[in-house]
């Protein structure tokens, strides 16, 4: 045993530690084994009270020894090999079963079988492994990546090739060797189809073969979720979602001015590096095989919330995430992120973490499991609640800051669309124009954004108007009338949000 037993004997229950009185329920022992080699090893005491922690030791130790090994002989496949040993503790003895990290992942009770007898440990209880985190554990022992895998019904055209070249346009050419290499594409029978990772970066019709590969959003009221503010959708390739969501985020905080140096700095109410980090990690370590819900961002007058599908990988604790030990659950995603200078150094992001919450005098930010997705909480200085933010002081600082790519400097390709950029009457068509460059929306996300409680005809004209003009198009053409439309800036309309609005509607009414 590499920790003392009598310090194993103070700490709570929790992922990699269980007490137990005897060896009366045995399958339960089992299930907490097995839970164990799947996940991240662990320590089980037997011969201790789980609630008062007192010890009080086992009858007969060398026969419960004998009955244990044996037990996890006969029941667990893989063969699985605990280390289990007679500690004493004054007069008493426990038997103590340290277990590792199973390298034939995963184990499971052989009564049960491979389907329903495969368990993973989650905080201080044991759940049953559904078909989609077999196949995790499946994968981790054979060193392959779920975004790594081909898509073998799919060609190369079903990848936004041309976005994924705009994005990379700063640090590198795209070209087909480069494809390859990053793993956007792989040879698969005779040709190069997309990976998963390219689907889910850059994929035509990613939510088609990924329905949970999106970002959730929301603002709510107080400090849970009885009450929401405000919400959107984030739907962008998974690069341009992270501004999407601190823009979200910026919206609904405040900043004010340190005049304090020479040059006037914003100083925001929320701790926008750590958020930023955060939100990235949460792309790169979603698990998202996984089926029933997305990414979410939740906003409280006290807290951020982002939550991602999927537990921590095999092996890892919350610990060893603190410490900058770092697994890459997705690899392609991941190298693209490193490739587009998203992410800086592997491992290192938490204990940046750390250290920026310390520096600006935040408590510390927290990662839990619950149920099977992962949450970062950041809590705040000082609480914000919604009548304060609704305070700004002009509607200039309530606008969010463009991203960089809408900034008409850091995007050559759009000169032709600005040289072509209309004027725009109408407040309501530049208002949308601006809501817009958040995220797509659909008509009646566009009114509750806009504050109105209905669709209007006046919003309905002016969606149309823009979308004759060519600033926005729909994000399914084929079926206009659908459900699920929403719309989207083009070119020229990214041109026109990246302009002051007043240099458009004025300054080209003087020429």
């Amino acid at each position: 045993m590499h920790t003392p037993i009598s310090e194993l004997i103070t700490q709570p229950e929790g992922k990699t530690l269980e007490f137990k009185r005897d060896l009366s329920s045995p399958k339960n022992i089992l299930k907490t084994i097995v839970a164990f080699a799947n996940t991240a090893g662990g320590h089980i005491l037997i011969g201790v009270e789980d609630d008062s922690r007192e010890v009080i030791g086992v009858t007969d130790p060398l026969d419960e020894e004998e009955r244990l090994c044996n037990l996890i002989a006969d029941s667990i496949a893989p063969r699985l090999v605990p280390n289990v040993e007679l500690v004493s503790i004054g007069d008493k003895t426990l038997l103590a079963v340290e277990v590792y990290p199973g390298s034939q992942r995963p184990h499971f009770i052989q009564k049960e079988g491979l389907i329903d007898g495969v368990y993973v440990r989650l905080g201080s209880t044991n759940r049953k492994a559904d078909e989609d985190l077999i196949a995790e554990l499946q994968r981790s022992v054979r060193g392959v990546s779920f975004d790594e895998m081909a898509m073998p019904e799919l060609s190369s055209e079903d990848l936004d090739i041309e976005a994924a070249k705009i994005r990379f346009r700063k640090f590198k050419p795209l070209d087909d060797e480069e494809m390859l290499t990053l793993k956007f594409i792989t040879p698969t029978q005779g040709k190069c189809v997309p990976t998963i990772g390219g689907m889910l970066l850059f994929g035509k019709k990613r939510e088609y073969y990924f329905p949970d590969a999106w970002i959730q959003c929301g603002r709510f009221i107080g400090v849970d979720k009885a009450y929401i503010f405000d919400h959107i959708e984030i739907h962008e390739h998974l690069p341009d979602a992270v501004e999407s969501v601190m823009l979200f985020l910026k919206k609904h905080a405040f900043r004010s001015a340190d005049l304090s140096e020479i040059r006037r700095r914003d100083v925001w109410s929320i701790p926008l590096t750590i958020l930023r980090e955060a939100i990235i990690n949460a792309i790169v370590h979603a698990d998202y095989s996984q089926k029933g819900a997305p990414i979410r961002v939740s906003f409280f007058d006290d807290r951020i919330e982002i939550e991602n599908p999927g537990i921590l990988l095999p092996g890892m604790t919350i610990e060893d995430v603190k410490q900058g030990v770092s697994k890459i659950r997705n690899r392609v995603i991941a190298r693209v992120f490193r490739e587009l200078e998203l992410i800086e150094q592997w491992g290192s992001g938490f204990r940046r973490i750390l250290r920026e919450a310390k520096d600006l005098g935040l408590p510390e930010p927290q990662i839990i499991e619950v149920g099977m997705r992962v949450r970062f909480i950041v809590y705040l200085k000082e609480a914000l609640a919604i009548e304060k933010i609704e305070g700004i002081t002009s509607e200039r600082d309530a606008q969010p800051e463009l991203r960089p790519e809408l900034r008409p400097e850091l995007q050559p390709e759009l000169q032709p669309e600005l040289m072509q950029v209309e004027k725009i009457e109408s407040p309501l068509a530049i208002k949308v124009t601006n809501i817009l460059r958040i995220c797509d929306m659909g008509m009646s996300e566009l009114a509750e954004q806009l504050g109105h409680k209905t669709v209007s005809g006046e919003l309905k004209k002016q969606v149309r108007h823009l979308l004759k003009m060519g600033y926005i198009e729909m994000t399914i053409p084929d079926k206009p009338k659908s459900k699920n439309q929403k719309y989207k800036l083009t070119a020229k309309g990214r041109a026109f949000v990246s302009l002051k609005n007043e240099d458009i509607n004025h300054g080209r009414s003087e020429q």
